[in-house]
């Protein structure tokens, strides 16, 4: 590569661009309408802060129910969908059509019909009048064609198909035909009740996404995604490959903040793909490190695309429990990425970028680990401090933490004023030397305070993840009106007015930015309603359990693999939440029934994790992978092979859900001490990096043919040592079910049941499945089974379920009122299966030794 070959084939405005057209929306007007768009944004955002806040009923000042808000936020999205997307590519930027502006209105009537007609559409439940019917179908082609607009044809298309099967059912095959609906029946499930477009899935949009992508983009707009990228480039740029290092992390950092992977990708991708290109990575190889990065940060817990909340209204789990089993796939996936980056840098030489002051490795150890102790101290601090004053003050504690707060604000901007201010470099002019790693962390340690404000509320207190959003979203608005002046002040620029109004300025972009950047994900989960509501009227839920069983022919790995492959599928082209809607909708209830039936028993969230990752996959493959054709723009190179290059960095993702599927460990279920847990994270992040080496060829020196099979075995057994265990003794001892009593009574907290049940269902269909009955806290058998939702009853030496409480943890694993209890199994006593722990890491050493040798040689 010359010198003067440019960095990038796009330039910053048709970045802006890329970005706005998928998600802020590529139109621009000007005068009146860009007001009306502004404040439409302002009052969309302004509104959830309002029902999400305890205002609404601590003042009874317009109070809404779920279906109303859900309406309301609609008609918002589908407004601003047809004023700030453009129907085609020709169509007018700078100015609204005159047909858009019937159909953004158009839009607002249909939507906001529940809310403006609540009281009489609830005494008329499923007898449409020509005017419900007329607005559900208007409604429908109007959301269809905002989503097309917003999102994309893959979408439209996708609920288009399940629109046309509601109606064709009689006319399709056999294997998957139905009775069908007509036009009213269809139309009112799907537009008047809350089972299609303002079902759980909007309802999860309205309630906790919005929130957290408005804290998202005011975090963004105060400065904060500057910081994490300029700290990832100063902590990390001077290593082996440091520019793609630093993108790894400044990925997973900003990924926290974002749900959108084409928007990570631009953000952070803008400054690191250049760079990366700059010391020696191949431009597909530096695109594709991004795009990986990027899209991993999907699952990176708190937000993992929003895909969070909506897993807690389908799992049926609190959302602290979700971000536990998330939170160890996401990190390993991350650490094996920079491992890879550091492999690839290995095999073609890559150097770092040198400090702006070298200073010895001691100095820069002492500087970093006097960093980050100072950080974890903080951390105790907080934490600890906290709660003493919680436990000693009461309801007093709110003001107290509140001013302690507001003073450590302070004393954190005054001490950041120290040091240089954070800018972001022009990724187009080179960077010779990277700054400093101390003074750049030291300089925005405040952005981190609103994050401890959410995770506080969400950990210690314990809030609802809505209400936590909100007092995080409160108290960065605040930072955002103040920093500026505070800054100007302790840094003596005079001008405090002027500060205060750039201050207003940021606050105001960040509430618009940030309803605007929810108008895709508003369509999205409407849009997907459709699929759901389908599923929920047709049954064809039941249709593709069978189709899967057919096809896998019963084996259970075939099915696995081809619940992924449809996975990866069906969610082209769709942003995360509509693609964690529709595989889960579509392919969780699969896994969980074909797997029970071949006794696989996991735990739910285990298998909605499956499908979100594999349908997250889809965000990289050609040839729809939209974050990938970003990346391309800025590496000037082919996206089709950024596709490939990134799917192969990819696969170490790939693996982790078959693994995770068969140990559930490694989504921390099961730990019962901190050995326990440390030997799992140990053994996870060693099995992932030597896949990492595996699939890449390169480990200590490059690998031999025989060296790869042998990393892939260690592999599988340090993620599954289970496979061996159970070829010497089985897990699980069978148990007569009329001592169904005496097990639960054993059982530790939380503890999962695994049950066999047989029996037919409202099908009339024989079942013989196993599922597992989770036992809450520890207490009676009686009560136990009581808060499952279950009751049983003996009769003749059997046990049947007399009752299935309706929405129980009973109901949403299938179990029907009439099902007998076959069989109960118990943990076995038999060896601990992680002692196969020691010749896996042993064969590892093995390799370890041999190829150090090797390299040792070919260096000499």
């Amino acid at each position: 590569m010359t010198d003067k070959e440019p960095e990038a084939v796009l330039s910053d405005e048709q970045l802006k661009q890329l970005v706005a057209e998928a998600d802020t929306g590529g139109r621009k007007p000007t005068g009146a309408v860009a007001k009306l768009v502004m404040l439409t944004a302002l009052a969309w955002s302004l509104f959830q802060l309002w029902i999400a806040s305890p205002l609404p009923y601590s003042l009874g000042i317009f109070v809404l129910n779920d279906t109303e808000s859900r309406s309301v936020h609609l008609a918002f999205a589908i407004f601003l969908a047809f004023l700030a997307y453009p129907a085609f590519k020709r169509s007018p930027r700078d100015y609204v059509p005159a047909l858009d502006w019937i159909l953004a209105l158009a839009g607002v009537f249909c939507a906001s019909y529940l809310f403006v007609f609540y009281a009489q559409l609830s005494t008329r439940p499923g007898q449409p009048t020509t005017l419900d019917l007329a607005t559900s179908v208007c409604g429908i082609v109007l959301l269809l064609e905002a989503a097309r607009r917003s999102l994309g044809l893959p979408m439209v298309i996708l609920a288009a198909i399940f629109i046309g099967y509601i109606f064709l059912g009689p006319y399709m095959p056999d294997m998957i035909a139905h009775k069908g609906a007509s036009l009213g029946k269809g139309m009112s499930h799907l537009w008047l009740s809350t089972e299609g477009v303002f079902g759980v899935a909007l309802g999860v949009s309205s309630g906790f996404i919005f929130l957290f992508v408005l804290f998202g983009a005011l975090l963004e707009t105060a400065g904060a995604g500057n910081y994490f990228i300029k700290s990832a480039i100063s902590l990390l740029g001077h290593l082996r490959g440091g520019p793609a290092k630093a993108a790894v992390v400044a990925s997973a950092c900003t990924g926290v903040i974002s749900g959108s992977s084409i928007a990570n990708v631009v953000t952070t991708g803008t400054f690191t793909i250049p760079l990366m290109k700059r010391v020696g990575y191949r431009p597909d190889k530096a695109a594709a490190v991004e795009v990986a990065a990027s899209v991993d940060g999907q699952i990176m817990p708190p937000v993992m695309g929003a895909a969070a909340f909506l897993m807690v209204e389908y799992v049926g789990i609190p959302y602290t429990q979700v971000l536990k089993h998330a939170i160890l796939p996401a990190l390993i996936s991350y650490i094996a990425l920079f491992y890879i980056v550091h492999l690839e840098a290995m095999k073609a030489d890559i150097r770092g970028i040198p400090h702006k002051h070298e200073n010895s490795f001691s100095s820069r150890m002492i500087s970093f680990l006097m960093t980050v102790s100072g950080m974890v101290i903080l951390a105790g601090v907080v934490y600890y401090g906290l709660g003493w004053i919680k436990d000693f003050t009461g309801d007093a504690s709110l003001y107290i933490v509140g001013v302690l707060m507001l003073a450590t604000y302070v004393g954190l901007l005054k001490f950041g004023t120290g040091y240089p201010e954070l800018h972001m470099d022009d990724p187009n002019v080179p960077i010779e030397t990277l700054p400093d790693a101390g003074p750049t962390l030291k300089s925005g340690l405040h952005f981190l305070l609103p994050v401890v404000v959410l995770i506080w509320n969400l950990m210690v207190e314990e809030l609802s993840p809505a209400l936590s959003a909100f007092w995080a979203t409160v108290f960065l608005m605040f930072i955002l009106v103040t920093q500026r002046p505070i800054i100007a002040h302790f840094r003596s620029r005079g001008d405090l007015g002027g500060a205060f109004r750039q201050g207003a300025q940021d606050l105001l972009d960040g509430l618009v930015t940030g309803a605007r950047n929810m108008i895709g994900i508003g369509i999205a989960t409407a849009a997907a309603g459709i699929i759901v509501g389908t599923v929920t009227l047709t049954g064809i839920g039941l249709v593709m359990t069978e189709l899967v069983e057919l096809i896998s022919g019963g084996n259970l790995m075939v099915m696995l693999g081809l619940v992924a492959v449809i996975c990866l599928i069906l969610g082209m082209g769709l942003p995360t939440t509509a693609n964690y809607i529709v595989v889960s909708t579509l392919m969780a209830p699969v896994v969980v029934e074909l797997g029970a039936q071949s006794g696989l028993l996991v735990p739910l969230i285990a298998v909605h994790l499956f499908v979100f990752y594999f349908g997250l996959m889809a965000d990289v493959t050609p040839p729809v992978g939209l974050a990938s054709y970003a990346a391309a723009g800025i590496a000037r190179c082919d996206p089709i092979r950024v596709g490939v290059t990134a799917f192969g960095y990819s696969i170490r993702t790939a693996i982790l859900p078959f693994m995770f599927i068969f140990n559930t460990q490694l989504l921390l279920i099961g730990i019962d001490s901190a050995w326990h847990l440390f030997l799992t994270v140990f053994t996870a992040i060693v099995a992932n990096l030597v896949f990492a080496a595996a699939t890449q060829g390169w480990f200590m020196a490059r690998n031999r043919a025989w060296e790869a099979v042998v990393l892939l075995l260690v592999t599988f057994t340090l993620f599954r040592p289970g496979f061996w265990m159970d070829m010497i003794h089985p897990p699980y001892d069978k148990v007569a079910p009329t001592r169904i009593m005496e097990v639960i009574e054993k059982a530790p907290t939380d503890d999962r049941l695994r049950v066999w049940v047989e029996g037919e269902d409202i099908n009339a269909k024989q079942i013989y499945k196993g599922v597992l009955l989770p036992l809450g806290q520890q207490a009676p058998a009686l009560q136990r089974l009581n808060a499952a939702g279950l009751s049983l009853m003996e009769v003749d030496g059997n046990l049947d379920i007399m009752a299935v409480k309706f929405g129980s943890r009973a109901a949403k694993l299938g179990l029907e009122q009439g099902f007998k209890i076959t069989s109960i199994e118990v943990l076995a006593e038999r060896p601990a299966k992680e002692w196969f722990f020691i010749p896996a890491l042993v064969l590892l050493g093995l390799i370890v030794v041999i190829q150090r040798r090797r390299a040792g040689v070919a260096a000499t």
